[in-house]
């Protein structure tokens, strides 16, 4: 376990919080692995081995690899052939959502119980607002006594980051894994932080670090000493975005955790049809926009739901339960079977309506499993546009304009 307290005396020149910021107390906990140490959890006999989890086919991805793997070279989001390639000793797993949703509601209640403002990030990541803490007893001390209780109480691995906002605390805990804890004091950021690569700034993905590297900013540092009316014009309004985070600078605050049910698209119709077609078509458009926005707000379902309303005035739903995902195709798959099973009367329909329920956190790419590399990409690129344009800019054929 590496346990530090990065303390620098002197201020950096370039420091610009404000008040509040430099008060605020921020801890990001990370549970290492996390899908690797709930297997490893369940099962005994993973413990120290190569363990691979993702899809069984040779063009599905790895979701989440062990250390003993990462150290062939095995890496997230890699074709599994390639994986199993370059680590033929691994034991490879299909993934098991329910288990990992299981642990993290687990996870959740147990940091509940004990921290006055909680944020659930993702499935394995958590966010808390310890500002004030200091005056009753060292917010470092006990977010470390609080790691070991959670780790007591539910055996998962994590690493935490202690620092004056999520940006900094999230790079911090990302520096330390696993098994890390640390500190990043107000006067500390900079010294701490300008050494990293950009690719460390949170939401600093691959085609982002790639434009920066074109113009010689690699390191955290050369960033925050870029001109911000550069950075506006070269990336637009995220480039400001990142120019703040290169200078320790994050407002965004922790946001209490509320369970989210379900997430609903319903469509009204003027004149009462009958048309299958268009209604089978109307139901893809639907189930894609209602996907995408599974994915933009980092959801997964396990539940979907038709319901259909008649002329007459009566009401008809069905549900399926599925593996957690937030696939286009998976799910237009399901509701299309759900809308021929559920649409037997033959009566115009006033209203169709499309439901994901059974939520959790978790990002998209974990859910495509039986997907290929080529599939991945296809939906990063389609998000990528819709986030850009619009969500009606890109669609499928199939589909209608709403």
């Amino acid at each position: 376990m590496i346990c530090a307290t990065v303390i620098y005396q002197k201020l950096n020149k370039r420091e610009n919080f404000k008040n509040i910021d430099m008060l605020r107390s921020v801890l990001h906990i990370d549970f290492d692995n996390f899908f690797v140490a709930c297997e490893r959890l369940a099962d005994r006999r993973l413990q120290g081995i190569p363990l691979i989890i993702g899809g069984g086919g040779d063009r599905s991805v790895v979701a989440s690899c062990s250390y003993e793997a990462r150290e062939y070279g095995v890496r997230s989001a890699m074709p599994m052939a390639y994986a199993r390639k370059l680590c033929p000793i691994a034991k490879v797993k299909a993934c098991d959502m329910d288990l990992y949703s299981k642990h993290s509601s687990t996870l959740t209640e147990i940091l509940q119980e004990k921290v006055p403002l909680l944020e659930k990030a993702s499935l394995e990541e958590f966010y808390a607002d310890l500002s004030g803490m200091d005056r009753f007893f060292g917010t470092y001390k006990w977010s470390g006594e609080l790691g070991n209780y959670v780790r007591s109480h539910s055996g998962l691995p994590l690493s935490f980051g202690l620092s004056i906002n999520k940006t900094v605390a999230k790079i911090a805990t990302n520096e330390y894994k696993p098994l890390g804890k640390v500190q990043v004091v107000a006067n500390a950021v900079q010294p701490f932080i300008n050494p990293l690569s950009v690719r460390k700034i949170p939401g600093v993905g691959d085609a982002t670090f790639l434009l920066l590297s074109r113009i010689g900013v690699r390191k955290i540092e050369t960033l925050a000493q870029m001109p911000i009316e550069l950075l506006q014009k070269l990336l637009g309004k995220q480039g400001e975005t990142l120019w703040k985070k290169a200078n320790g600078i994050d407002y965004d605050p922790v946001q209490a955790y509320k369970e989210k049910k379900s997430i609903t698209i319903e469509q009204a119709f003027d004149k009462d049809t009958i048309d299958i077609p268009q209604l089978r078509s109307l139901l893809l458009t639907m189930t894609e926009r209602l996907a995408y926005r599974l994915r933009k707000d980092g959801w997964l379902t396990s539940i979907v739901a038709v319901r259909l309303r008649y002329n007459n005035g009566d009401h008809e739903k069905k549900q399926c339960k599925i593996t957690y995902s937030c696939g286009d195709d998976i799910l237009i798959t399901r509701v299309r079977e759900l809308f021929d099973v559920l649409y037997h009367r033959r009566m115009r329909l006033r209203m169709v309506g499309i439901s994901f329920s059974g939520l959790v956190r978790g990002a998209y790419q974990i859910d495509l499993f039986t997907d290929n590399a080529e599939k991945l990409m296809l939906y990063q690129a389609m998000d990528g546009i819709k986030k850009r344009y619009g969500e009606g800019f890109i669609r499928r054929s199939g589909g209608v304009r709403l």
